[in-house]
């Protein structure tokens, strides 16, 4: 499932303290300004005093003349906008193939497959994983039917509260902004502006707290409303068991129960609809977009082609399109892959798991999002992973990735970021990442889904310049050359649950690209 898609209830401006990095002690000197926010993820710890990744300072002091190789990207996800502005000179092209005569001219099953492939079709909405089990039981033994029943009967529970929680938060924004629009004479406006409303006028009064609040989620009244109303559908269709009364897959035509069953999808990368494809065009933003070219953000990477492959629908992904969607990607090319999202439930694992050995035996690194649901998924399931047992690894080319907060101190762990010293590598910025979105535009979106795309951006840094390493030696690197946090932070946004920030992960560390092109500086002349 997408990972960008919190729960709104749960969103709130987080407040910034201090922390100690390693024997370095940093102290915030001021709120982030616009510019610092816009690219908080590329500054650096010390010198900055945000918890970012050090990227400009590795261009500025390690790159500076040097020429590194191009590194193709995989990103499987919703499918990426490759028309976009600030994308499209980086959109990788498959020379092999001759475009629009209908022709498998390499003949890798894939007609046409120009910048990729999309194996949901026209599909947009897919079932979740729990929703395919209850409809077919034979997909799983009796234990996890069992579970994947109870947790839909805890989402109708959820459901029935939520939808009375949205339904009131929505009159609440209506009858606000209308206050404040005829206060005001105008129908946009800033918090700033909110803030600043004097008025001893009781509707008024009531109007900008309610209206301050809403502010407070970070984005424009009209965005929040129809985000709002989308999750409130949402509820809705899961209260009259819409999802289990549908066939979402049946359009496209192939057998998802059959691994072999391969010839299914087509060429366009970027599906029926660019609305849906938000996601994965924010994903590839992180990675890729140009830098410096004056155009939304900058990109993690330079010398960076994106491969897209589309597999991740408005809903669960089916095993066997990532399964797939990663060989391709390995097949073609990639050295990198991202995968900005997950599930609790996976009937045919194992295709994954196959696919993660063949990316390993082809020297391929996969960088994975460890979830948004506030859990230890040391002791919480949490698909595809790169252990069966959650202890022990049968790969090593699988880096899983926690979220940060742009503020650091003791809530620099994002509050929905899954944690797990097992089977969670590293931390990286997660929250209010600014990047590409459909039809040349830029939005700042935030999950672990957008931590996990920077940490890539920095894997392929790794691969473009010092091509000699191998993906283990890339995934070790980014773990070992990480900054310490050495003091308590708060875990799952609960003030009452604070814990080492080292025993979050393995490696207890934040992704620095500075010390990770370093260390690789180092170990490409071993």
């Amino acid at each position: 499932m997408k990972k960008i898609n919190l729960s709104l209830l749960s969103l709130v401006v987080m407040a910034g303290l201090s922390f100690s990095a390693t024997a370095q002690t940093v102290t915030k000197k001021a709120k982030l300004t616009e510019t610092e926010l816009n690219r908080w993820s590329h500054l650096d710890l010390a010198k900055d005093t945000i918890p970012g990744m050090s990227v400009d300072k590795a261009y500025a002091e390690l790159l500076k003349g040097k020429k590194g190789v191009p590194v193709v990207v995989g990103i499987v996800d919703s499918g990426v906008d490759i028309e976009h502005e600030d994308l499209k000179s980086v959109v990788w092209t498959n020379k092999k193939e001759i475009p629009g005569n209908g022709i498998d001219d390499d003949k890798n099953g894939y007609i046409d497959d120009i910048h990729g492939w999309n194996f949901l079709g026209d599909i947009t909405k897919e079932n979740v994983e729990y929703e395919r089990i209850i409809k077919d039981k034979s997909l799983v033994d009796e234990k996890t039917y069992l579970a994947a029943k109870a947790m839909n009967d805890k989402k109708v529970a959820e459901a029935t509260q939520g939808k009375a929680r949205l339904e009131q938060m929505l009159a609440t924004i209506v009858e606000g902004d209308a206050t404040l629009s005829k206060h005001l004479g105008k129908t946009t406006y800033t918090a700033e502006e909110v803030n600043a409303i004097n008025s001893e006028v009781p509707t008024i009064q009531k109007s900008k707290a309610d209206m301050q609040k809403m502010l407070s989620f970070g984005m424009p009244i009209a965005e929040l409303k129809e985000a709002i109303q989308k999750q409130l559908d949402g509820f809705v269709a899961l209260l009259n068991g819409d999802n289990l009364k549908t066939d979402y897959r049946k359009m496209l035509g192939d057998n998802p129960k059959d691994i072999t069953n391969t010839k299914y999808g087509n060429n366009n990368v970027m599906g029926p609809d660019k609305s849906e494809i938000l996601h994965g065009t924010h994903v590839a933003g992180i990675v890729a977009q140009v830098r410096n070219n004056n155009m939304g953000g900058d990109g993690i990477a330079n010398n960076v082609q994106i491969l897209t492959v589309r597999a991740v629908p408005d809903g669960d992904e089916y095993d066997k399109d990532i399964a797939l969607g990663i060989r391709y990607a390995v097949d073609n090319g990639a050295k990198v892959i991202n995968g900005s999202f997950g599930k609790p439930f996976s009937p045919q694992k194992q295709w994954v798991y196959d696919a993660i050995k063949y990316a390993e035996k082809k020297d391929v690194l996969i960088v994975h999002a460890a979830g948004n649901d506030a859990k230890d998924i040391d002791y919480n399931d949490n698909f595809p992973n790169d252990s069966d047992d959650k202890v022990t690894e049968f790969a090593d080319n699988v880096i899983t990735v926690g979220a940060l907060n742009y503020e650091y101190g003791n809530k620099v762990v994002a509050r929905f970021s899954n944690i797990g010293k097992i089977n969670v590598d590293v931390f990286a910025p997660g929250v209010k990442i600014y990047a590409s979105t459909p039809n040349n535009t830029y939005k700042f979106l935030q999950g672990t889904s957008m931590a996990s795309p920077n940490v890539a951006g920095v894997a392929a840094l790794i691969r473009s310049y010092y091509p000699k390493l191998s993906a283990r030696q890339v995934k070790h690197i980014l773990m070992d050359s990480g900054v310490a946090i050495e003091s308590d932070v708060i875990v799952g946004g609960k003030p009452a649950d604070t814990r080492p920030f080292s025993a979050l992960s393995k490696s207890g560390k934040i992704v620095n690209a500075y010390n990770a092109l370093q260390m690789a500086a180092k170990m490409s002349k071993k």
